[in-house]
């Protein structure tokens, strides 16, 4: 790959391009995205092996609120390694997570920050060093980085740009959640992802309550939706809610108006794929 006189990657039209340049010279480097939500790509000889971002729960976040690692065990683990360079491999070491799960784990939360990175166009970027992060796996190709998120986008809506505001919306209960014969048929992640939507919570902050993936947040919020058992109200201001079950929130001081209803998927459709010729590129 080419440089120019900074040492830097030559300009790039968008973050697909630079990915793909950067995996062409097999690049060791982090990208610092600004934006909203904005976030870091952690690149190690030209593949993406994590990404960072306050749009989606991480590698880490996922561990520790889905209870696959307690606290105390994760404290241990960064204690004997300061330069956090090797947390997989202590992770693994010390029998906390399995091989198999971490990278399982971290492969996930790779594909779903790429996910929530996309939900905004991302127009300022910087190369830098690269700098340790927690990741398991030889990492992914741009172009597979890409499709993966257009397919995403295609499963949940054929409006992608309408589906950031879905993200920031508060999940409000409705009365039929309350009745004891609308809850017992569902299995226990739709219980517990609708115990959790106390009206105050986004998508984006029941991703990290639960320690789950915001777009696997989506598609279940989707299915209670079209069970009539949520409906999603625009936030009046930032949301302030807690991500830890059974803490204490603050109550909305003004009312809220309705949003438009999540786009619902018809029977046998999957929705499409994007059609312009730069949708699948604006999207890392």
């Amino acid at each position: 790959m080419i440089e120019n006189d900074s040492g830097q990657p030559p300009a790039a039209r968008n973050l697909p391009s630079l990915l793909s340049g950067l995996h062409a010279g097999r690049r060791s480097c982090t990208v610092s995205v600004s934006g909203t939500p904005g976030g870091t790509i952690h690149v190690r000889d030209g593949l993406v092996v994590a990404m960072e971002t306050p749009g989606a729960p991480g590698t880490e976040a996922i561990l520790l609120k889905s209870g696959r690692l307690t606290e105390k065990s994760w404290a241990s683990v960064r204690a004997t390694d300061t330069t956090h360079e090797h947390l997989a491999k202590e992770l693994v070491g010390q029998g906390l997570v399995g091989a198999g799960e971490l990278e399982m784990v971290s492969l996930g939360a790779l594909f779903d920050a790429a996910f929530a990175l996309s939900l905004n166009r991302q127009t300022s970027w910087e190369v830098g060093d690269p700098v340790p992060v927690l990741y398991a796996g030889v990492g992914v190709q741009p172009e597979r980085l890409v499709a993966e998120t257009t397919r995403r986008f295609a499963m949940l809506t054929d409006e992608p740009g309408s589906l950031a505001a879905y993200t920031r919306a508060r999940i409000q209960p409705t009365p039929a959640a309350g009745l004891p014969e609308s809850v017992a048929v569902l299995p226990p992640r739709h219980r517990d992802l609708l115990a959790a939507a106390d009206g105050r919570r986004t998508p984006r902050d029941l991703a990290f309550t639960l320690g789950r993936g915001l777009f696997a947040v989506l598609l279940d919020l989707r299915l209670l939706l079209d069970l009539q058992l949520v409906h999603f109200e625009a936030p009046a201001r930032p949301s302030t809610a807690p991500r830890v079950p059974g803490a204490p929130t603050a109550t909305p001081t003004a009312p809220v108006p309705p949003a438009t209803e999540l786009p619902r998927r018809l029977p046998g459709r999957t929705g499409r794929q994007p059609t312009a010729p730069d949708a699948a590129e604006r999207r890392p």
